[in-house]
């Protein structure tokens, strides 16, 4: 199994993602970030790994473990109000994950993440990735619509909005 996950990844670098998201996709999505973030006080930060690094590869780190890696790294957890989102995707296994900080964290059940998962999981299988980044952030965007609206002089964004592709 971890021979089979290895090549998985060994195969799999940032042409793939290009393949399935070209720049035209990845400009529309960083846009629809940008305009989904002047609705609320959150942030929302997208980040597509074509394979894992080979160290987490030979540990056989889970993408959930990688994904709260990354949600450090790209300092989603360091917002005012705590209540930056991560959506997470490794593309070699097709995995997804949502990371939410503690300000939302609080709001949304991860039932409610399992359906945002699951619905982008759907758009992926059939070759629809963009589609499925899509739904994933106007999903994020009504949560945080719904949690943390801007308010008078709110209207700050504390991360890039780029996907962070590697």
């Amino acid at each position: 199994m971890k021979l089979a996950r290895f090549f998985k990844h060994l195969w799999c670098d940032e042409g793939d993602i290009r393949r399935v998201l070209p720049a035209d996709a990845m400009n529309r999505l960083e846009a629809r970030i940008r305009a989904s973030e002047r609705r609320h006080r959150g942030e929302i930060r997208v980040c597509i790994e074509a394979a894992l690094p080979w160290d987490w590869l030979w540990r056989n780190a889970a993408a959930r473990e990688r994904a709260l890696d990354m949600f450090g790294a790209l300092s989603v957890w360091d917002t005012e109000h705590n209540n930056g989102v991560l959506i997470y995707v490794l593309l070699a296994e097709r995995a997804i994950e949502i990371v939410d900080d503690r300000g939302l964290d609080r709001h949304v059940p991860d039932t409610e993440w399992k359906v945002v998962v699951d619905a982008m999981a759907v758009e992926f299988r059939e070759g629809r990735f963009e589609d499925g980044l899509t739904r994933a952030i106007d999903a994020v965007d009504a949560l945080l619509v719904s949690h943390f609206p801007i308010g008078d002089g709110d209207d700050v964004n504390e991360l890039p909005d780029r996907i962070h592709v590697r």
